[in-house]
C-alpha cells in the first residue's frame, strides 16, 4: 500500500474517531504528498524514497519548532508539535542507533579508503544515500566527524 493510500485511510479513521489533532497532523503529510506529485515537471507519482525525505523533512520541522517553542516558553505550542512528529514518526522507516550508525560509517570508510578529516565529503555523499531515512543527516556528519578525527 502507498503511502498516499495509507495516509487517506488514516485521515478517514482520525475523521471517524473525531481526532482533531491527528487529522491535522495527517493533512499536513497529505498536503506534502500532493505538492511533491504535482510540481513542475513531476510525472503525478512520486518514488517511496521521495516520500521518506518528504516525511524526514516534515519530522525535521517539527522538532525544530518545538525546541524553539520550548526555550521561549510557549509549551502548548511545543506540544502541538511534538504531536505531530509523533504521527509523523508512525510512517517513518525505523531509525538506526548511533552504534548502527557508527558501524555502517565503518564500512562506507573501509570503502572508500578515508583516513582524515579531509576524506569527509567523499563518506559523506555515499552516507547520506545510503543512510537517507534511517538516520538524521546531523547525525551522520557528527560521527563522521568522531571517526575520522580518531
Amino acid at each position: 500500500m502507498s503511502l498516499k493510500t495509507q495516509i487517506d485511510n488514516d485521515i478517514k479513521a482520525a475523521m471517524l474517531a473525531k481526532n482533531k489533532d491527528e487529522l491535522t497532523a495527517l493533512r499536513s503529510i497529505k498536503s506534502m504528498i500532493l505538492l511533491a506529485e504535482t510540481e513542475k515537471g513531476g510525472s503525478g507519482d512520486i518514488a517511496s524514497d521521495v516520500e521518506g525525505k518528504l516525511l524526514m523533512k516534515a519530522a525535521k520541522q517539527r522538532k525544530e519548532s518545538a525546541e524553539i517553542f520550548q526555550k521561549e516558553g510557549r509549551e502548548d505550542l511545543a506540544q502541538k508539535e511534538l504531536l505531530e512528529l509523533s504521527v509523523i514518526s508512525r510512517y517513518l522507516p525505523k531509525q538506526l542507533s548511533e552504534t548502527e550508525v557508527a558501524e555502517e560509517l565503518k564500512k562506507i570508510m573501509e570503502q572508500v579508503g578515508a583516513k582524515s578529516p579531509q576524506d569527509m565529503g567523499k563518506v559523506m555523499g555515499i552516507a547520506t544515500k545510503q543512510l537517507a531515512g534511517k538516520a538524521d543527516g546531523k547525525l551522520i556528519s557528527e560521527i563522521v566527524k568522531k571517526l575520522l578525527v580518531s
